[in-house]
């Protein structure tokens, strides 16, 4: 359990499951944000997979910010905990965050599956791309 009382994600394979409901529920305007976000960041900022993995699992579950950030910080650790609490938490790196949210909201961007991160985040989840 972490530290908000939202149950921690505990697994790859645990966050793949929350991805896959997100991105096959109802059609809704912001069901594939978290992929055209990360999409984004992989353009604008390829070497920093754990900032991409914080846009992915941006708005997770509907969760504000700070509970997200509590949920995945075991698994994916503190530093994309601290980009997906917003702006004022991490500096630079989650006003890019910030910005290719708002950018992903435009449509027509093709974004891949959810499939496609899987490799990335077993690699943050392993600690292999930390900054």
């Amino acid at each position: 359990m972490a530290r908000s009382g939202v149950p921690a994600i505990g697994s790859v394979d645990e966050l793949m499951e929350l991805l896959h409901a997100r991105h096959g529920g109802p059609d809704a305007p912001d069901r594939d944000l978290g992929l055209r976000t990360a999409a984004l960041l992989r353009r604008s900022h390829p070497y920093d997979k754990e900032l991409q993995v914080a846009g992915l699992v941006h708005g997770l579950g509907g969760l504000p910010g700070a509970e997200a950030a509590e949920a995945v910080r075991p698994l994916l650790g503190d530093r994309v905990a601290r980009l997906l609490r917003g702006p004022t938490a991490a500096g630079e790196d989650a006003e890019a965050l910030h910005r290719a949210a708002e950018a992903g909201r435009a449509a027509g961007l093709d974004a891949g599956v959810v499939d496609d991160w899987r490799p990335v985040l077993e690699l943050v989840a392993a600690g292999a791309y930390q900054l």
